[in-house]
């Protein structure tokens, strides 16, 4: 048959034939293949559900789906809203550590490292859900703990094989690392290795000499580069303030301060303030063992012992002490004698023995003598109630239809204006202009509010009051004009002229010294005062014991071949 097909391709019309027969072969293999490549079949072996092969173990699309659930559900512990959008940034990290996963259940499979069913049977039987309420392993809890962690027993197995090949195949490598010292000496002998070089440094500063741009330099320049000089959005902002200074004049009347002494008049009345002792005990009769030891002239502290909880409480007025342990005790502690013994008596927190250390009367004030008292407490809530009502009065009129102007007027309230500032409060025009801090809040608010908005009424920190706000100027984003930074402009032209021929000697100097013009020769040709070349002299265990960013050059002393060099820019931008 071979033979056939030999004599056939001698003639032309055999040829044809032989060619149509192969592409026909051809063709079927194509077919299949694409019929194999639609069902997951086609060059790699692995299945429709296969997402990678590692040796002898799959990860399979339904081993990353049940993974990711796994993960929802822990997500849902806290967060029970979650969904599998939440965790989206998870699929990696999941996907990674089944990957892992198979990679040693490969490797152990490759070379023969078996874990016995025994082994795994007694890793399942310390999973706290496997036990029951004997502390055991319980096959009904076991079935309940992998139905509600949507696993098999398979799966729980092969997850369990897998921790405990890492436990037993990379803590080991890991807490102990040893290498042998056939391997260790060529890594080591690298660090001993020293390289000499030479660097030479190209600054732009060398060729600025004789750069001066003209007009139409400029113009172009700024035309080009306009976005460089774009000019955030300015505000002149109106302020008027609503504080302590907009109400100081006000103070308290006598009327306000006799009002107040007749309404509080137990405050200024004579008071008896004591000073007392107290052991608090949880029994009534350790109370009274603690009453007898004390009245017959014991300590309270040592007569409570270590049994009680001693405390001391000084110049208690009766009300003080009332709030404490309640009227009925007040009342008998304070018909009580100095140095008497009160109680027990029962409280709140337990049985109470008190002790009065000491007695001290208070006389009472007159109005004359609480005068300046009362007014120094009246005086802040009248003038915090002045300003609360300027305010009021500034809502209602923009409230109504007023305008900043309107409002303020109104109000009585003097108006200040800034400069056309930015939104971070500062002034181009006026570099020295600077808002109080206590006004930030005013110019977040300005910037937010638009030029025809009714005025804002914000509070400031701490009793600074208030300030009504609104923006009387405002000029959008642009470019700042060519005349106001004529300068700027020029000196970056400037700079970048001389970076431009910088560059173009740099490119110079890397070509001569290319075909084999030593380094110092080729900056002298270039002229520009360029200085001669620095020499450089390095071992690589410098640069890899090196706490500081490593230069460079020295970089590249390390990574080129012997007899090359090379141009790179200079990353603080100063040349090459």
């Amino acid at each position: 048959m071979l033979s056939f097909f030999r004599r056939m391709t001698h003639s032309k019309i055999g040829t044809w034939v032989a060619a149509f027969f192969l592409l026909a072969i051809l063709a079927g293999f194509a077919a299949s293949d694409l019929r194999n490549f639609g069902s997951g079949k086609i060059g790699f072996g692995m299945g429709s559900s296969t997402l990678a092969r590692i040796g002898s173990q799959d990860v399979t699309d339904k081993e990353v789906t049940e993974a990711m659930e796994r993960r929802l559900q822990q997500v849902r512990q806290q967060n029970p809203a979650a969904d599998l959008a939440t965790i989206a940034a998870d699929f990696d990290p999941v996907f990674n550590s089944l990957i892992d996963q198979q990679t040693l259940l490969a490797f152990a499979d490759k070379y023969g490292f078996r874990l016995s069913k025994r082994l795994i049977d007694a890793e399942i039987a310390q999973i706290p859900a496997a036990k029951g309420f004997d502390g055991k392993f319980s096959q009904q809890a076991y079935d309940s703990f992998l139905v509600q962690q949507k696993l098999t027993d398979p799966e729980v197995r092969k997850l369990l094989t897998g921790a405990l090949l890492q436990r037993m195949l990379l803590i080991p490598v890991v807490t102990d690392p040893r290498l042998a010292v056939g391997m260790a000496t060529p890594y080591a002998s690298m660090l001993l290795e020293s390289r000499q070089g030479q660097a030479a440094a190209i600054p732009i500063e060398n060729f600025r000499a004789g750069l001066t741009p003209s007009a139409a330099n400029l113009q172009q320049y700024y035309a080009t580069h306009r976005d460089r000089y774009m000019v955030p959005e300015q505000r002149v902002l109106r302020i008027a303030r609503v504080g302590p200074d907009q109400v100081g004049s006000i103070t308290a009347t006598d009327q306000d301060i006799a009002t107040y002494y007749n309404a509080n008049k137990a405050a200024f009345a004579a008071q008896d303030r004591r000073s007392l002792s107290q052991a608090v005990v949880p029994s009534q009769a350790s109370a009274n063992a603690i009453a007898a030891k004390a009245k017959a002239g014991t300590a309270l502290a040592a007569a409570a012992g270590s049994g009680g909880a001693v405390s001391t409480l000084a110049g208690q007025s009766r009300e003080d002490y009332a709030g404490v342990a309640g009227a009925q005790a007040a009342a008998a502690v304070f018909s009580a004698t100095s140095g008497a013994v009160v109680g027990p008596f029962k409280s709140d927190f337990g049985w109470v023995v008190v002790k009065v250390d000491s007695v001290k009367a208070v006389p009472g004030k007159t109005l004359e003598q609480a005068r300046g008292e009362i007014a120094a407490k009246l005086v802040p809530d009248k003038r915090k109630q002045a300003i609360e009502a300027i305010v009021d009065q500034l809502q209602n009129a923009t409230d109504d239809g007023a305008n900043f102007t309107e409002a303020a007027t109104q109000a009585k309230l003097p108006v200040t204006s800034t400069p056309l500032i930015t939104a971070a409060g500062t002034s181009r025009a006026d570099p020295a202009f600077k808002l109080p801090p206590a006004l930030a809040p005013v110019v977040k608010t300005a910037f937010e509010i638009a030029p025809h908005d009714p005025p804002e009424i914000i509070a400031l920190p701490g009793d600074q009051g208030y300030a009504m706000v609104a923006p009387a100027q405002v000029v959008p984003t642009a470019a700042a004009p060519l005349a106001s930074i004529t300068q700027l402009v020029a000196k970056q032209w400037i700079n970048d002229q001389a970076r431009t021929r910088a560059a173009a000697a740099a490119r110079a100097i890397a070509d001569k010294v290319a075909h084999g013009t030593p380094l110092d020769q080729a900056l002298k040709a270039a002229g520009a005062n360029l200085q001669p070349p620095r020499a450089l002299s390095f071992r690589r265990l410098q640069i890899a014991t090196s706490k500081e960013p490593v230069p460079p050059p020295l970089q590249m002393l390390f990574t080129m071949t012997e007899g090359k060099s090379r141009m790179l820019a200079d990353p603080k931008g100063a040349g090459y």
